[in-house]
């Protein structure tokens, strides 16, 4: 039996993790550690809440007493760090939380797990999470990112996870802690913060509103839908060789306004209108530092643990449009803010 901390298990993959770990490790203690900010949601969790081998623990990463008193009182051997600052455009207005986050949490969880693990290591595991984007941008023929692609990050969020990335292989290399990070591609799926662009063109379109696309639209990321990540992780944990990176890919590039586009045909047959929601498009100013093209080669994955998505982009975009469509009731919420009481409705 393990006992896992899940760090920023209220976010969108966080929570389709604790999910996932929950149906898929039944044994297991799950302990997840979000600090409920903007997109920390815990109606996520609505349906797992009352399951005896989950606990919810209020607290930030950046917090040292309260990280070990999580490590010391709930015996924790295996952590999968998600907490982090996500948003690239927020990470442009104010860099400093990304900075004290994502790079100073992840030192304070090593930390921990040095401190309460230096005796006896066995079985334990330190999984980070992070990201295609410390890799910068591609031009359109460069070969897709390999875990030994040099980093180049592009913005403050790129930046800090960089940082961080850095920061856990150095504990591999310099305490012998047993560290694996995971790189992912762009994630997509339920329950992901309406400021990210599928849900948020998903639900301007319902909603009639603009549908905004930086630039000309042609910027390309691999896409891979939560479930396929959440297995990517799992597989990590159990097979991956400590010390190692991984890169977790869903094999699906695909351009902005392409998949804007694709978004629009679905909905004009799901919620036929009177005019075609393609006419919602609007391009605006390009983001600052906008990369170009994100693509992971999970060759790795595939060669060394078996593993490859099962989802392809076309059957994942419709399965997550209809979860929107069945689900507006906590979209609406997190659009209105009401979300934000559940912490104090549930646990106070």
């Amino acid at each position: 039996m393990r006992n896992v901390l899940i760090t920023g298990g209220a976010g969108f993959i966080g929570s389709n993790f604790v999910r996932y770990w929950l149906a898929n490790h039944p044994g297991d203690r799950v302990v997840n550690l979000d600090a409920l900010t903007y997109a920390g949601n815990l109606e996520s969790l609505k349906d797992i809440e009352s399951n005896p081998n989950y606990r919810f623990i209020h607290g930030n990463v950046c917090d040292v007493d309260c990280i070990e008193k999580v490590f010391e009182d709930e015996k924790i051997d295996t952590v999968v760090n998600f907490a982090a600052e996500s948003h690239v455009d927020r990470s442009i207005l104010g860099p400093e939380v990304f900075i004290k986050t994502n790079i100073h949490g992840t030192f304070t969880l090593l930390e921990a797990a040095r401190k309460f693990w230096d005796k006896d290591k066995t079985g334990c595991r330190f999984l980070h999470v992070s990201t295609d984007e410390v890799y910068g941008s591609l031009g359109p023929e460069d070969p897709a990112f390999t875990e030994q692609t040099p980093f180049a990050p592009n913005s403050p969020y790129s930046a800090s996870k960089a940082a961080s990335d850095h920061l856990a292989r150095a504990y591999y290399h310099t305490y012998d802690l047993p560290v694996l990070t995971t790189n992912c591609s762009n994630n997509y799926g339920p329950y992901q913060f309406p400021e990210k662009l599928i849900p948020l063109v998903i639900i301007n379109a319902l909603e009639g509103k603009p549908l905004p696309i930086y630039g000309d639209g042609m910027n390309i990321r691999d896409w891979l839908h939560v479930e396929d990540h959440c297995r990517g992780i799992d597989v990590v944990l159990d097979k991956g060789c400590l010390g190692e990176t991984y890169n977790i890919g869903g094999c699906n590039e695909w351009a902005n306004i392409d998949i804007v586009k694709l978004v629009c045909e679905h909905l004009d047959e799901l919620r036929p209108g009177n005019a075609p929601k393609s006419n919602l498009i609007t391009y605006i100013k390009d983001r600052l530092g906008h990369d170009r093209r994100y693509a992971i080669d999970a060759g790795k994955m595939k060669r060394e643990l078996d593993w490859e998505p099962l989802y392809t982009f076309e059957k994942g975009i419709e399965e997550t449009i209809l979860w929107y469509l069945d689900n507006k009731e906590w979209w609406a919420r997190v659009r209105d803010g009401a979300y934000r009481d559940y912490y104090n409705r549930q646990y106070r």
